[in-house]
């Protein structure tokens, strides 16, 4: 088999993680089993329709490193992959199910089935949704209301009675009863575009695509869609529904749990790689004792067998852990890189500084370890750019200690700074401020945590030698005295 699997997305909002969760697992299965990824977009709903959102999803699948074999801008066999440029087709085979008896015209207009609707909420009826009224129209009344143009949609007849079932390659066989779907959905909407349940089982079967990985919130429209595929008598692609991915709190996720657009988890600082590895692992496992994937590892040791059946948990702090696995992991010239635009957006430093660039690479040893995004750098690295800000007297007391005591320690470390020292060999400084320690007779905690807030602004930094060794001897010395003279 010639497997073809599809991410067919609406553009009626930027892509989010489930959604490109759903691409990730089609485009891994899909090149596992040496197949076809294809991109379709579902642009039908023209209301919320948005160029904007067409953009954000080539950008975003263009950033996280991993694209469809076919799809609307680069082409393929079975073009258009739009639905809005396929209104003929939806048209033809709306009309085909008519003719079979598999759909019907309906002429209800909106008051009508507003008032359906109000009748329905009133009495709380059992019954919800459509009720048929125009399904047993005569061909003479048919005929004429067409005749006057009067506007209609084309609805689905549903089996009144039975039950419809369908093969999931994750849950197994689900069975359906009929009188529990839609009754008699529309396929094809006054304007002439198609329903969601008709364009997407049309362009299945004419893109012939084999397997349709989805997330489970789309189970019910399944049956619907195997009447469908049997009305046309049309083999249905083998069906598997992904498990949900959740909050922490155990609801779908959404807003309310934090960031869940991507572009949001790419303004913050995650990178691709990082992002990729932690989502293909929601509800899927591929390898015992590891946690870190290249994209080829895991196309390689991707199954259906290893999905799970039961809903994932998005772990915020996990995603983090990922990232900064994937931070320590980049070279310090490319982390460099990497965080230069964040700092540029703080205001610290310009884009074009080719000094800025030397002392961003400087700077990596001393962030790389501590960042858990990138963006956390612009605050790391703040105070190499330019003096801190004073903090309140107390940051610069030692535990258990006093203000005469900060002052007095910032004093003699003062009086260390001022020596004869090399400021580029860490060894050197680090000797020289302990030797002091051990010669006033205080702990080295004592003097050097006033000295850690005089040159960074914060009791808890970057390491502090490595950080003079970058600032040179003049600016530690200035921070000194500047601390001394807020001090006193």
């Amino acid at each position: 088999m010639n497997i073809r699997v599809r991410y067919a997305p609406s553009p009626t909002g930027n892509q989010h993680i489930g959604g490109v969760r759903t691409a990730l697992i089609n485009y891994l299965f899909a090149k596992s089993m040496g197949g076809t990824f294809i991109l379709r977009l579902e642009d039908t709903d023209r209301t919320r329709y948005s160029d904007g959102y067409v953009k954000n999803l080539y950008d975003t699948f263009h950033w996280l490193g991993f694209y469809w074999d076919e799809g609307p801008d680069i082409g393929g066999p079975v073009a258009p992959y739009v639905q809005s440029e396929r209104l003929p087709l939806y048209r033809q085979y709306a009309e085909q199910l008519i003719a079979m008896d598999k759909a019907y015209y309906c002429f209800c207009d909106e008051e009508r089935l507003g008032q359906l609707r109000k009748a329905q909420d009133e009495q709380k009826s059992g019954e919800q949704g459509y009720d048929r009224h125009c399904r047993n129209l005569s061909r003479d009344e048919v005929t004429r209301n067409l005749g006057e143009g009067k506007p209609y949609v084309i609805r689905l007849k549903i089996p009144l009675e039975g039950t419809t079932t369908f093969a999931d390659l994750l849950l197994g066989d689900v069975e359906w009863k009929n009188a529990d779907i839609s009754p008699d959905p529309v396929l094809l909407k006054s304007d002439g575009f198609p329903t969601y349940h008709l364009a997407n089982v049309v362009d299945d079967h004419l893109m012939n695509i084999t397997h349709v990985m989805r997330a489970q919130e789309w189970i019910p429209s399944a049956p619907l869609h195997r009447i469908m595929y049997d009305a046309f008598g049309w083999e249905q692609p083998l069906l598997c529904h992904l498990p949900m991915v959740l909050g922490q709190d155990g609801h779908k996720l959404s807003k309310r749990h934090g960031a869940t657009a991507v572009n949001e988890f790419r303004k913050a600082g995650y990178l691709p790689e990082a992002l990729i590895n932690y989502i293909a692992q929601l509800g899927c496992s591929f390898e015992d004792g590891r946690d870190l994937f290249t994209i080829d590892e895991m196309i390689e040791l991707f199954k259906v067998e290893k999905l799970n059946k039961a809903p994932a948990v998005f772990d915020y702090q996990k995603l983090e852990w990922f990232n900064g696995q994937y931070i320590r992991q980049k070279s310090d010239a490319e982390l460099a890189q990497l965080v230069k635009p964040f700092l540029v957006d703080a205001g610290i430093r310009e884009g074009e500084d080719s000094a800025a660039d030397a002392l961003d690479l400087q700077a990596m040893p001393l962030v790389k370890e501590r960042l858990k995004v990138l963006s956390d750098a612009a605050a790391m690295m703040a105070y190499l750019y330019r003096k801190p800000a004073m903090p309140a007297a107390a940051e610069f007391i030692p535990k258990k200690r006093d203000q005469q005591t900060a002052l007095q320690m910032l004093r003699e470390c003062l009086a260390v700074a001022m020596e004869d020292l090399d400021f580029s060999n860490l060894e050197t400084m680090e000797e020289a401020f302990k030797r002091h320690a051990e010669q006033i007779g205080a702990k080295l905690g004592d003097l050097l945590m006033p000295l850690r807030v005089a040159i960074t602004g914060a009791r808890v930094s970057p390491p502090l030698f490595e950080s003079m060794r970058i600032l040179g001897q003049q600016e530690t010395i200035e921070r000194i005295k500047d601390s001394i003279a807020y001090l006193s």
